[in-house]
């Protein structure tokens, strides 16, 4: 297929867009570079161009002959979107309802949409499947749950097919270790330990330390971006005219921010100093997944189940990359 992987130049779209070629299909990239990075794309087309441009859309479209989109352009920082939730309902829902119609003036039919976990905030039931209630608890997971919602109205009534991949953590890097995670500002804890473990910062936080967990810290499941890149591929690949396919995505074992911190530890050899502080807000206790349902029917199973893995390919990008990409 001919597909366009919005938001490509970025870490989970890198990864995605790489794999796409891997498979043989001819890809095209489409970012407005904000946090996208030129050598992430590698010798992939890259158009620079914004998803409120409608009129560019359609021309990428037509002159493209696009028969796809994977959509990862949205923001992503819960914190910023509680402070500032304008600037995420214009970029994350308006935009993406623009991508939309644009996609409809073109006929262009079929949609990998970047969804999230956060759609179902404080989950009454661990691991969460996709029969939950989805009752998010920030404006971050309110807009992507929002776009779901928009899918499925556009699927039911102008056959757009799509699949909604609701991820927990993104993590790691490519085993090769060429493109990896490189944020301004850097939020996600991972990488921010692993910066602790180079030096180039004194401590990692701990925010909150009073959860309903094991040891007060929080829960998550952390899947590998390049784990997430396949399943990409595989819905894309899947999806009809008037498909409606949704999907959790994780390894089904959450691990504690102290956990996390002692793994790094271990993969690196590096001392890692650390800091209390309070909660922050839109954070829940606990996230895991289930994703008994992409393996049934998308076949999808992580490559790279355990933590230490993933860890270990995020640490042998950093340290070989520690300022990140050069562009």
């Amino acid at each position: 297929m001919r597909i366009l992987v919005i938001g490509g130049a970025g870490y989970i779209g890198s990864h995605t867009a790489r794999i796409l070629k891997q498979r043989g299909h001819e890809v095209i990239v489409l970012d407005n570079m904000v946090f996208g990075h030129r050598d992430a794309v590698g010798d992939l087309p890259l158009i620079k161009g914004d998803l409120s441009d409608r009129a560019l859309l359609e021309t990428v479209f037509r002159e493209c002959k696009i028969e796809a989109v994977i959509h990862f352009a949205a923001f992503a920082f819960v914190g910023e979107s509680v402070t500032d939730p304008a600037k995420y309902y214009q970029n994350n829902l308006v935009n993406t309802l623009t991508l939309l119609d644009a996609m409809r003036a073109c006929d262009v039919k079929r949609i990998v949409f970047s969804s999230t976990c956060a759609t179902y905030g404080v989950p009454a039931r661990v691991p969460i499947d996709e029969e939950l209630p989805q009752d998010p608890i920030n404006p971050y997971g309110r807009t992507k749950l929002a776009i779901e919602w928009a899918l499925k109205d556009y699927s039911s009534a102008y056959g757009l097919g799509f699949a909604a991949l609701r991820y927990f953590n993104a993590a790691g890097a490519s085993p090769v270790g060429d493109i990896g995670e490189d944020h301004h500002p850097e939020t996600h804890l991972i990488p921010l330990v692993l910066q602790v473990a180079l030096g180039q910062r004194s401590h990692i936080e701990i925010y909150g330390t009073d959860y309903p967990t094991p040891d007060g810290t929080c829960i998550r499941d952390y899947i590998h971006v390049d784990d997430l890149a396949e399943a990409h591929a595989l819905a894309a690949a899947k999806l009809a005219d008037g498909s409606q396919l949704i999907y959790n995505l994780g390894t089904g074992h959450g691990y504690s921010v102290r956990e996390v911190i002692d793994i790094c530890r271990e993969v690196t050899g590096k001392p890692i100093s650390v800091k209390e502080s309070p909660r922050r807000p839109g954070d829940p206790p606990v996230l895991v997944a289930s994703a008994e349902k992409a393996n049934r029917e998308l076949g999808w199973k992580p490559r790279y189940p355990e933590l230490r893995q993933i860890v270990e390919t995020a640490w042998r990008w950093h340290e070989s990359h520690p300022q990140g990409f050069a562009e």
